[in-house]
């Protein structure tokens, strides 16, 4: 039986699908409190999964393990009634993928690909490069989100979710730019589209 080629998502869906449960996060903190907004992310999550299946019939490994994260962790922060275990949960995130990452640049195997679900073609130096840059930039992203929820207020805390890592994120990836271009090439990487075709 043949598997159904993957339909993509349009940028606004994609954007909604990726942030839409972090809005809901902190419009819900924002109305109520640390534990309403904990279980607003988590049903936000579980219907962003939802959705993105029923649109393109798959969902991306850093949405997978994203959610799995946020339902374990809010159940913990809900029923422990202890809103620690919810502000630890990027810093488990962030590590994860560094962690992920770092390996496959150690034992030389495209990994971003699946990681990021990208749609760029590079050469093998061009993926080096790249993980290097994404696994530094996730363990520096997991620093500072301890920094953060343990110094600061829960308030600046939950707004920086919003207003500060996404941000972040979109200028870091603006950075590379030049890194993509200079290593894009119109025929894809076998191990790199190996990689993502298990976990299709």
């Amino acid at each position: 039986m043949n598997t159904p080629a993957k339909r993509k998502l349009s940028p606004i869906a994609k954007l909604a699908i990726d942030f839409g449960p972090l809005v809901v996060f902190v419009i819900a903190y924002a109305r109520f409190d640390i534990y309403v907004a904990t279980g607003a992310f988590m049903a936000a999550i579980a219907a962003a999964m939802a959705v993105s299946w029923a649109l393109t019939r798959h969902i991306t490994l850093m949405l997978i393990v994203t959610a799995v994260l946020v339902l374990v962790f809010g159940t913990l922060t809900l029923v422990l009634h202890d809103p620690r275990f919810i502000k630890v949960k990027p810093t488990i995130v962030y590590t994860l993928f560094g962690a992920t990452l770092m390996w496959g640049y150690l034992f030389r195997k495209p990994l971003l690909a699946l990681v990021l679900d990208a749609m760029v073609h590079l050469t093998d130096e061009g993926w080096r490069k790249l993980t290097l840059r994404w696994a530094v930039f996730f363990f520096v992203m997991a620093v500072v989100n301890e920094i953060v929820w343990r110094t600061q207020t829960e308030s600046f805390w939950v707004n920086f979710k919003l207003f500060g890592f996404p941000p972040i994120t979109f200028i870091f990836m603006a950075l590379q730019y030049r890194l993509l271009m200079r290593y894009a090439t119109d025929e894809p990487n076998p191990q790199a589209e190996a990689e993502r075709e298990e976990v299709s």
